[in-house]
């Protein structure tokens, strides 16, 4: 054999063989089962951001397991798919955060029908036979929300004081198919009822989207203008949307508005002054607690809960409003967002204003 031949023929078998090992590494990965993590959007932040890469983070140190992901960009029947395809996949368990709480009522029958456990991650599914429920105090979150917006008011005088007009405020409530924003609804409306507050109008807002809240906020804009006090915004999201209404048609005094998420920008927002507040949702302990749950299962492992819901073993984590002097002292303190990452050149005086700098 000449030296050619023999450079070629080892040149062949060096990529035999790192074919081989790359094969053997991609068989390795996950040996100890698969887990799908299905969320169901990316207009909310807070699943790309933090969801995901805590409840990866996790699987992955309590061994070796493959977590299949996918996002339902808000499409129910896009949701059925990924679920569909996760378990001629393999997975063991799913972790699903529902679209619409009755379509993956579906999805949940499947899996039980092939064994395999579903956890109901932050929204409850409105049916099957759930494994587990991982969430927060979703009619605590409205309370906060609507609690805050109303003590705000009383603190401005005259806010909602009767006249010829009265004041009264908007409520932009969350996506009629999420089964939290229900909840939301339901504790929101339970403050602002008690306190008597006039409710100009109100709307449940297709898929969270920021778009539609902007545009039904700029209609109410135009028919109620500096009648409105207040919007309770039921996330973050769709508070942008309606601060852009509201900035658009100078309605004055600006009013007040509410959040839930603590996104970035709603965290900048409530430093301007665009945001009254927002609510903050440690996820890390719900995505840890998640990703705990899975392992266990996959593992035939019994799992223990604080409570039930429907049956479902459950556990729900407290939520906590945050306004501008509380900033600090929670998404800070806990490494949600930095100094840095909140106070860009933009915001820098802002920052200053409010002692973060």
């Amino acid at each position: 054999m000449t030296a050619s031949l023999r450079r070629i023929g080892a040149a062949l078998l060096a990529t035999a063989m790192a074919l081989a090992a790359a094969g053997c590494a991609a068989q390795s990965g996950g040996t100890e089962g698969t887990i799908a993590l299905l969320l169901p959007d990316a207009k909310t932040a807070r699943y790309e951001t933090f969801d995901r890469p805590y409840f990866e983070e996790r699987v992955a140190e309590l061994g070796d397991f493959r977590v299949l992901y996918s996002n339902a960009d808000q499409d129910a029947a896009k949701q059925q798919q990924q679920a569909e395809a996760a378990l001629t996949g393999g997975a063991g368990v799913l972790v699903l955060d529902p679209v619409d709480a009755n379509a993956a009522v579906t999805i949940v029958r499947e899996a039980n029908a092939q064994g395999v456990p579903v956890i109901s991650y932050d929204r409850l599914v409105a049916g099957g036979d759930l494994a587990y429920y991982v969430s927060f105090d979703n009619e605590k979150v409205g309370q906060l929300q609507a609690s805050a917006l109303t003590e705000a008011l009383a603190a401005d005088v005259g806010a909602i004081e009767p006249d010829t007009q009265q004041r009264g405020i908007l409520m932009v409530n969350g996506s009629p198919t999420d089964s939290n924003a229900a909840l939301f609804k339901s504790g929101a409306e339970e403050v602002i009822d008690e306190a008597g507050i006039t409710v100009l109008s109100s709307f449940d807002t297709p898929e969270w989207s920021p778009d539609l809240a902007q545009e039904w906020v700029a209609g109410q804009v135009a028919q109620f203008g500096d009648r409105i006090a207040a919007v309770y915004a039921a996330n973050d999201a769709t508070a942008g949307g309606a601060v852009a209404a509201l900035r658009a048609g100078n309605v004055t005094p600006f009013p007040i508005v509410t959040g839930q998420d603590a996104e970035l920008t709603a965290i900048q927002r409530i430093l301007t002054g665009d945001q009254y507040m927002t609510v903050y949702k440690a996820i890390r302990p719900q995505a840890e607690r998640a990703a705990d749950v899975a392992v266990a299962l996959l593992r035939g492992e019994e799992v223990e809960a604080p409570l039930e819901i429907d049956g479902t073993p459950t556990t729900l984590l407290d939520p906590v409003a945050v306004t501008i002097e509380d900033i600090a002292d929670t998404v800070v303190a806990d490494g949600f967002w930095t100094i840095d990452d909140i106070c860009t050149a933009e915001y820098a005086e802002a920052c200053e204003r409010a002692g973060l700098r």
